[in-house]
């Protein structure tokens, strides 16, 4: 049975219905993420669920004795309080009740307040904060203020999970956590009993915890069991049925509406039924909510500046007694695309400051290219006037914007963000956390720059918006420094990720998260391998599992291979030629990455590219089928 059902819903803000008679049902034990566009409605309908909104029609039915927590996208905390005394008001009820037995008011009734506290076991809810601050790793002293968006975040979640719900809401809960408490998060909600509805564009995180998807798409609730990649390619079919019926439609009417103007002796042979069928398909398209444009991105491109965009060679910052960057060197070149991966407060944007020389570091060497133009999105939204309007935020005292050497009206280019013109006048502070965002994005894409700088920009975008950015950055011709918790963004995106690894170390890795995940692991493989072998792994096996992310588990114990029979004479010399072949296609896919990696390689040779990366993939399979050999001849 449903633990909550919704039926007929609707809700209006203005002529726009964000609930348009639709349904829904949550069953027991289902993780379901709910996804849509910027503005839809999907925060709203959480609010309703949760009580703090109503329908402005329909029903909304619980099962009797359910349960729900809500956590907000923005926690809100009482100032002074301590990190304990804000998961105890998830068991307000509770402690409420409590209190009154103890303190023995007159008219109490004692046995239906006694009742009432064994049937919520709230004669040891200090005990049930303690066991929920223990499995959050949350520290009960500490206060509030001095914690991080993120740590509230887990705040917040423990406050909804200390009060045992049924029914989990959870609007955008990774916002603000790194990637180390997003996993942690996904371990969690996988093994919560409960059910869960949740709000969230990220899609890695709807991959791992989602049993079903339900889309908020004009006002309509449609349900996609799995995950996001099963939604994909449902909703993709979905689509293409959609636009072929629609298509047949519009046909059937063009047709429909010739007849009727055509000239005297046709009208003689009008058919009423055919009138009335014609005013039935008029009223038809006019209720029809096509599907909501695409964001149309476009980034003003400065000069191209140099080659080189900043080179850092053994660069030290300490605040303190902490190291935030150790020994750093890299060389970061026009078109690459970075990625900055990192716990809170690990110092990616203290990093990320050195790179772009607005910060001195207390030793190493820096230099910054010549003729670099920085166009920086600053993930708290410190630019935003929240007093100004849309219009005049993106081009303040002009109509118009100048991109890439065209004019175009500011009413325009609002419109290619989806944002109409009837809006174009309002306040920024009437827009969603999602539109501020993607207000943010035009109004810097709109200055020409060659080095775009992105903290945190995936928080509150929409999926639509989200592939549509990752298109605009891959072509981008100058550089991207990213920033993000968002691991698909970032698989998707970036060339390198600069990892903290830990007590200001920081490196280097070819590829997006996955990548480095990969090359570390095998890195960390090998090594222990290397350790506990007698020294014959070749260098190169070595050099390749810290580099090359295309050699998977295999080769990662390939040097502790274990061998008992004496080596033939022609196994042996095949043994003994293993380093040299290796290191041989190592050097040759160097040398191919290197050319790759040169962004005029795109006007050079853009014909040989294909075979290049071809090659490169083959390099790969050979060097693994090499490393494989080696474990089946290498000695003990």
């Amino acid at each position: 049975m449903a633990l909550l059902t919704l039926n007929n819903a609707c809700l209006a803000f203005g002529h726009v219905a964000l609930l348009d008679h639709t349904a829904f049902a949550l069953e027991p034990g289902e993780r379901v993420g709910l996804i849509g566009r910027n503005g839809t409605g999907k925060s709203s309908l959480l609010k309703i669920i949760a009580g703090m909104e109503k329908l402005d029609d329909g029903v909304l039915q619980f099962q009797n004795g359910v349960r729900l927590a809500y956590v907000a996208q923005e926690p809100q905390f009482a100032d002074g309080i301590n990190v304990f005394d804000a998961v105890s008001l998830g068991l307000g009820d509770i402690r409420e009740l409590r209190d009154r037995f103890e303190a023995h008011q007159e008219g109490d009734d004692l046995d239906a307040l006694m009742t009432q506290i064994e049937a919520r076991d709230g004669w040891n809810w200090e005990q049930r904060v303690e066991q929920t601050l223990q499995h959050l790793a949350l520290p009960a002293d500490l206060a509030l203020s001095a914690l991080s968006g993120g740590m509230k975040k887990r705040v917040a979640l423990a406050q909804a999970l200390v009060a045992s719900p049924d029914v989990l809401l959870l609007d955008e809960p990774t916002n603000h956590l790194d990637l180390n408490a997003i996993t942690w998060l996904e371990e969690l909600l996988v093994a919560f009993k409960g059910s869960v509805l949740l709000i969230s564009h990220d899609r890695a995180f709807l991959d791992n915890v989602c049993t079903r998807i339900i889309e908020l798409d004009r006002g309509i609730l449609r349900s996609y069991l799995g995950n996001f990649a099963a939604y994909e390619g449902l909703k993709a079919g979905q689509l293409a049925d959609e636009a072929l019926a629609n298509a047949r439609f519009d046909k059937l009417l063009a047709q429909e509406e010739v007849w009727i103007r055509k000239g005297v002796e046709a009208r003689r042979t009008r058919s009423t039924a055919r009138i009335k069928r014609l005013d039935d398909l008029r009223g038809a398209r006019a209720s029809r909510r096509d599907t909501i444009g695409r964001v149309k991105l476009e980034v003003s491109q400065g000069d191209r500046g140099g080659k080189i965009v900043a080179e850092l060679e053994d660069v030290n910052k300490r605040y303190g007694e902490r190291d935030i960057v150790k020994n750093f060197s890299g060389t970061f070149l026009r078109g690459d695309k970075v990625g900055l991966v990192g716990s809170n407060g690990a110092g990616k944007t203290t990093l990320l400051k050195i790179i772009l020389g607005e910060l001195a570091a207390d030793s190493g060497k820096v230099k910054i290219g010549s003729n670099i133009n920085v166009a920086y999105f600053d993930q708290m939204r410190d630019n935003l006037d929240l007093n100004a309007t849309l219009a005049d935020f993106i081009s303040p005292g002009s109509e118009w914007i100048e991109i890439n050497g065209s004019r175009k009206h500011v009413m325009g280019y609002l419109q290619d963000f989806l944002f109409s013109p009837a809006r174009a006048n309002s306040p920024v502070r009437t827009l969603s956390g999602g539109e501020r965002n993607r207000l943010l994005l035009a109004r810097l894409f709109a200055k020409p720059s060659n080095v775009l700088v992105l903290d945190e920009p995936t928080n509150d975008l929409d999926i639509d918006t989200l592939d549509l950015l990752e298109d605009l950055l891959a072509d981008y011709p100058g550089t991207v420094f990213l920033v993000s918790h968002d691991r698909r963004f970032l698989d998707n995106v970036v060339t390198s990720t600069v990892v903290s690894e830990g007590g200001g170390s920081w490196r280097e890795y070819e590829g997006g998260v996955q990548d480095w995940l990969i090359q570390s692991r095998r890195a960390e493989a090998l090594a222990n391998a290397n350790a506990k072998s007698s020294g014959n792994t070749p260098p190169a096996a070595v050099a390749m599992a810290a580099s090359s992310p295309a050699a998977v588990a295999p080769a990662m114990v390939a040097a502790t291979a274990v061998k008992a029979r004496k080596l033939s004479y022609k196994e042996q010399r095949e043994l003994d030629e293993l380093p040299k072949r290796i290191a041989d296609l190592e050097t040759e896919q160097t040398s191919l990455n290197a050319q790759l990696a040169d962004p005029d390689i795109y006007k050079k040779n853009p014909q040989g590219m294909p075979a290049m990366q071809e090659r490169i993939s083959a390099i790969d399979e050979e060097l693994l089928t090499l490393l494989n050999r080696w474990e089946t001849l290498g000695p003990k």
